[in-house]
C-alpha cells in the first residue's frame, strides 16, 4: 500500500492533483480542505494517502493530515458510503465539525453536504458514534476550560454527553463554573 507521497506539485484541477515523485507522476484525489492547503504548482508537497483498488481502477486519495485520513477511513466503513462520498463529506466540513455533528447527533449539519440525504446522515451518525474521538473528550476541547468543568459536572450528575453539550451551548459567554452549572441544570430541568 502507498501510505505517503512527497514530490513536486505539477497539476491542480479539483478534486484531482498531479504529484511528481522521482520522475513518476501520480494522480491523487483530494478533499477541498486539503486542496485549499496546497501550495502553488512547482512546490514540494507531502500527502498521506489511501489507495483504493477496484476491478477497473487503482485510485489514490491524498490528505494533508493524519486526522483527515483516519476520518476518511472511518467514513468508507459506513454502509453505503463510498470513497467519493467520503471525500465529499470531508470537502463539505472539517473533521472537527463532522465529529461534533456526530457527537451532538445533528443530521441536519450533514445534509448540507451535497450527496448526503437525511437517511444517509442518520446512518453516518449511528455508525460513527464513538469512532471519531468526538465524544466527551474531543467535544470538550472545543470549549473553554471553565466550560469543561461545567461539562464534567453535568455528565457526573448523569446527563448524557449530548444533553450536557446542548445545555453548555445555551450558556452565556464568560459565565463562572458555579453559575454555569446552576443555569445548565435549570435549562435541563425544563
Amino acid at each position: 500500500m502507498i501510505g505517503r507521497l512527497t514530490g513536486t506539485l505539477y497539476d491542480k484541477s479539483p478534486p484531482r492533483i498531479g504529484l511528481e515523485v522521482q520522475g513518476v507522476g501520480y494522480e491523487v484525489d483530494v478533499s477541498m480542505t486539503t486542496f485549499c492547503a496546497l501550495p502553488e504548482i512547482g512546490h514540494q508537497v507531502t500527502l498521506l494517502t489511501h489507495l483504493t483498488v477496484r476491478e477497473d481502477a487503482h485510485i489514490l486519495f491524498g490528505f494533508a493530515t493524519s486526522q483527515e485520513r483516519s476520518t476518511f477511513r472511518e467514513l468508507i466503513k459506513v454502509t453505503g458510503i463510498g470513497a467519493r462520498t467520503a471525500l465529499a463529506v470531508l470537502s463539505g466540513m472539517s473533521t472537527a465539525d463532522l465529529a461534533q455533528a456526530v457527537t451532538l447527533q445533528e443530521p441536519a449539519r450533514l445534509t448540507r453536504v451535497p450527496g448526503i440525504g437525511k437517511k444517509t446522515a442518520e446512518r453516518l451518525i449511528l455508525e460513527l458514534k464513538g469512532k471519531l474521538g468526538a465524544d466527551l473528550g474531543s467535544a470538550a476541547t472545543a470549549v473553554a476550560s471553565g466550560q469543561n468543568d461545567i461539562l464534567h459536572a453535568l455528565t457526573a450528575l448523569g446527563y448524557s454527553d449530548r444533553e450536557s453539550l446542548t445545555a453548555l451551548k445555551a450558556l452565556p459567554e464568560g459565565v463562572g463554573v458555579s453559575d454555569g452549572i446552576r443555569l445548565a441544570l435549570k435549562a435541563l430541568s425544563r
